[in-house]
């Protein structure tokens, strides 16, 4: 069984609300969220990297042989698509190739800074029990999968694939990993800064919103749908993670935000005046939702947040359902009417 389409970052060359700034908490002091102490559900991350990290070249085929059992559909796709070394079914060649991975110092280097900055995950344990057990109450339906983390050499970060979620913990090693700089032709700065610890639980929820639970497949809609549509994702999160800041859900600096806030009556008023809000040339608009260090035609200095149309939706989301206090999570997901969402917010750039 194959991954589930998602981003990746690079080849791997064969080879809380401790964290919560207040103006954050202040925005989400009123998402209504029900009781969940009895839903049954408790997240264990299963440590592959561990297994895989510490592998000796005299134990592969034996353990080919275990992993294909343990993880039948990750470790195929880990394999094949996120190491990217071969078939595990071809057990000569995947010999070779992992006798090269495992004697690399690259791989050496980096195996032992995961085995230094996660020498265990209770906490990422902790914030995907809450959030998974909110899933399951408005989603019941909805299967929780195996949790496994991994190395895979900056390929994958949240990866879905058949009755599992990957979690690449080489990309959550610190803003200031030594890791990363390295990397600026794949992976730019401003996305690096937040492969961090906190934001495992938060890209994982983030990850299943997107890809399980309100998948966006029509891409030809107008601005104003994909403003909704991300509004709902990022609202979503509001509910889910008790904990996480609004810097992290969206992935903002604490500058960006300050920003977005200041000037998002300015913001509204210009997707208005360019007659933006109901254009429906994605390739014209993308660049409001896709990721970017800032936002080119606003702000000055390159001081202007990214990803405005998805933070405009967020904020005209957290109004509408402010409105209706009689609507959850499921009722919101189930309105598809984007226009109706914006006239029943009242939003005006406030």
């Amino acid at each position: 069984m194959y991954l589930k389409t998602l981003q990746k970052y690079s080849f791997f060359l064969i080879i809380a609300c401790f964290i919560v700034i207040i103006a954050s908490c202040s925005q989400t002091d009123t998402v209504q969220r029900p009781d969940v102490s009895k839903v049954n559900v408790t997240v264990k991350i299963e440590r592959f990297d561990q297994e895989f990290n510490t592998l000796k070249v005299d134990d592969i085929t034996r353990m080919n042989s275990q992993w294909q059992k343990n993880y039948p559909f990750f470790y195929f796709d880990y394999m094949t698509q996120m190491l990217e070394v071969g078939d595990p079914r071809d057990s000569v060649l995947l010999m070779e190739h992992l006798k090269q991975v495992l004697q690399k110092k690259d791989f050496i280097d980096l195996a032992d800074a995961v085995a230094r900055k996660y020498p265990d995950l209770r906490e990422q344990e902790k914030e995907l029990t809450q959030a998974f057990k909110y899933i399951k109450y408005y989603f019941p339906s909805y299967n929780i999968p195996r949790f496994i983390a991994f190395m895979g050499g900056f390929s994958f970060q949240t990866p879905i694939g058949e009755n599992y979620i990957g979690i690449g913990l080489d990309m959550f090693l610190g803003a200031d990993s030594k890791f990363y700089p390295a990397l600026v032709r794949s992976i730019p700065l401003y996305m690096s800064r937040r492969f961090t610890p906190e934001n495992i639980a938060p890209r994982i929820v983030e990850t299943v919103l997107r890809e399980e639970l309100l998948p966006q497949d029509n891409l030809n809609q107008n601005t104003l749908q994909h403003m909704v549509y991300n509004g709902k994702i990022l609202y979503a999160m509001d509910v889910l993670l008790e904990t996480a800041s609004d810097e992290t859900k969206i992935g903002y600096t604490t500058g960006q935000l300050a920003w977005a806030k200041k000037y998002q009556a300015d913001i509204w008023a210009w997707f208005l005046q360019e007659g933006l809000l109901y254009d429906t040339d994605y390739l014209k608009t993308q660049k409001y939702f896709t990721d970017a260090p800032f936002t080119p035609e606003l702000g000055e200095n390159n001081e202007s947040a990214p990803k405005l149309g998805s933070y405009i939706g967020w904020m005209m989301v957290r109004k509408y359902m402010a409105r209706h206090p009689e609507l959850d999570l499921l009722k919101l997901f189930q309105h598809e009417n984007a226009q109706e969402i914006l006239e029943q917010s009242k939003f005006k750039g406030k």
